[in-house]
């Protein structure tokens, strides 16, 4: 666990995005907006929640992070660089040929990575599957697992929260990162996946509603959650699809779209005020 106070949690999360838009620049390809919302929940995961270790990625009792919205990847990426999991070099590689640093996590390239995610859906059930070996293996672990609400169209995140229910994981955290946008435009003009928290609660869970980009509420969800026992918790994320960037907030568009220049330059000077 690596202790961060607020202000210090803040400034390595614009930090972070910061390495997000050069990835992305670099690359001229790769999806901005999902990663920006998402990396405030990543931060406070890897700098002040989880059981984890740069030297010792397979260490058998760490707490397992399953990013199942696989494409918001940069945050990751740019998340484990930091910590030492890889070289930071490596983000130049983002979505190169050859790379360990896939357009989407992969388990075989890229250490500290728990799944290879990406096909939508998917990576709650896995994260189930950890929870459930934690539990037969009497490991003393919590797994966490962040999905999209776009993603949330997807049949196979219905059948995972109905498994994690009716195996009563109290050691799986999920994570919605309610930013209510996808490639297409606002969740609620493509198929409505809402309403959330009371959907999620009819399944049999423990449901609570955050600011995504609040630090001090995601810390007091996560210890909540760990307080919680007999059936697994969500947590719903409310953030903004770009946060950060000026022109990339709020706008579908910068789903999966790389800044040119002039905008990366724009973004860039935009997030160090914050660093």
């Amino acid at each position: 666990m690596f202790i961060m106070n607020i202000d210090e949690l803040r400034r390595k999360a614009y930090q972070l995005r910061i390495d997000i838009i050069e990835m992305i620049y670099n690359a001229n390809s790769g999806h901005p907006g999902g990663s920006l919302s998402a990396i405030d929940i990543m931060t406070v995961l890897y700098y002040k929640i989880m059981k984890h270790s740069p030297k010792e990625p397979n260490m058998p009792d760490r707490d397992r992070f399953i990013l199942s919205k696989g494409h918001a990847s940069p945050a990751l990426y740019a998340v484990l660089a930091d910590m030492g999991y890889f070289p930071k070099e490596e983000l130049k590689n983002f979505r190169k040929a050859n790379s360990m640093l896939q357009g989407h996590p992969s388990y075989l390239k890229t250490p500290g990575v728990e799944d290879s995610t990406g096909s939508l859906g998917q990576g709650l059930s896995f994260a189930c599957g950890v929870a459930i070996a934690a539990k037969i293996d009497r490991r003393d672990y919590n797994v966490y697992c962040m999905i999209g609400d776009g993603e949330s169209e997807e049949g196979q995140i219905w059948e995972a929260a109905m498994n994690g229910a009716r195996h009563n994981l109290d050691n799986l955290c999920v994570i919605l990162d309610y930013n209510h946008l996808q490639i297409d435009g606002n969740i609620y003009d493509i198929k409505r996946p809402q309403p959330f928290a009371e959907k999620w609660l009819s399944f049999g869970w423990d449901v609570m509603e955050i600011d995504g980009h609040d630090f001090n509420e995601i810390i007091e969800a996560f210890e909540t959650f760990k307080s919680v026992k007999g059936k697994p918790s969500l947590i719903i994320a409310h953030t903004i699809k770009g946060k950060g960037v000026s022109f990339m907030e709020n706008q579908a568009d910068w789903h999966g779209k790389a800044p040119d220049k002039k905008q990366r330059d724009q973004a860039v000077e935009e997030l160090k005020r914050y660093v």
